[in-house]
């Protein structure tokens, strides 16, 4: 089944206020890989209609980041959604999405200004605003969003509380390449070299599970040996943190549940990744 394309907000939603069924919905911003592709399937499973959005959000890029070069393919994201019988992709443009007289914004306080929100002050006002938009556009019953982007998730779904959207977020476990990598979008822009040191981020994970196990807790110790791990690989660090999985806050004393976070500069790509330890 082809994918209708829907480009306007207005069809968008009179379409969606005719529905019957339980909506599932992914956000995207295109350039799809098997892990957009393991929402969808989710998203099937537990729903009737199916509808995937296409949008690279301009208000979520700070300055100097690659929003002019961020990868875009619709053609193939079309092909690969057609073989997952999507019903229907919105892919609306800027213009619509924020007019010229575009004033408001969406914010969650705290929970934002931790992890990358240290690095990226405006960037989760940006996934806030376009989340709310999208939503209200659709009002679907299901949202589906991986785990890579945990602290996303987390805001996310504050979001959805404290406003009452009747939306239920379903978190999806990361999906990796067979050699441990998280799968992005940006992984294109790495060389071969630069995608074999890009391991590290995953490497180091493994080894705070691994240092956990032989029963050291400190965060301090093994943050550090996870830093000495990254650096080998040339590796440029924005954070490494160890928080509470439900309130982001730093914890200095590891435990089954406790979830570590990290931020990594490879060939001037930022990558991120994170592990719940069990």
């Amino acid at each position: 089944m082809i994918p209708i394309l829907i480009n306007s907000i207005e069809e968008m939603s009179t379409i969606c206020r005719q529905m019957i069924g339980k909506v599932g919905f992914v956000p995207t911003m295109g350039f799809l890989h098997q892990g957009h592709l393991s929402l969808v399937k989710e998203a099937k499973r537990i729903s009737d209609v199916i509808i995937v959005s296409i949008f690279v959000n301009p208000t979520q890029f700070g300055a100097n980041e690659d929003l002019s070069n961020y990868p875009r393919n619709i053609e193939r994201d079309i092909k690969l959604l057609t073989e997952l019988d999507v019903d229907y992709i919105f892919f609306p443009t800027n213009e619509q999405m924020y007019p010229n007289d575009f004033k408001t914004w969406v914010n969650v306080d705290k929970i934002t200004q931790v992890l990358c929100g240290r690095s990226r002050p405006t960037h989760f006002r940006g996934v806030t605003t376009i989340v709310t938009k999208l939503m209200n556009i659709i009002e679907p019953d299901f949202m589906f969003m991986g785990e890579k982007d945990f602290q996303q998730l987390v805001v996310l779904r504050q979001m959805v509380k404290d406003l009452n959207f009747k939306t239920k977020i379903v978190g999806c476990s990361i999906k990796r390449e067979r050699d441990g990598l998280a799968l992005s979008s940006r992984n294109k822009y790495l060389t071969k070299i630069g995608r074999e040191k890009a391991l590290c981020l995953n490497k180091s994970l493994l080894l705070a599970q691994k240092l956990f196990n032989e029963n050291i807790q400190s965060s301090d110790e093994i943050i550090a040996q996870m830093t000495d791990l990254i650096e080998d690989n040339e590796g440029v660090i924005d954070y490494i943190e160890a928080f509470d999985p439900n309130t982001l806050e730093h914890i200095t004393n590891i435990v089954s549940g406790s979830r570590i976070a990290l931020a990594i500069v490879i060939e001037n790509t930022r990558l991120i990744d994170n592990i719940k330890i069990n």
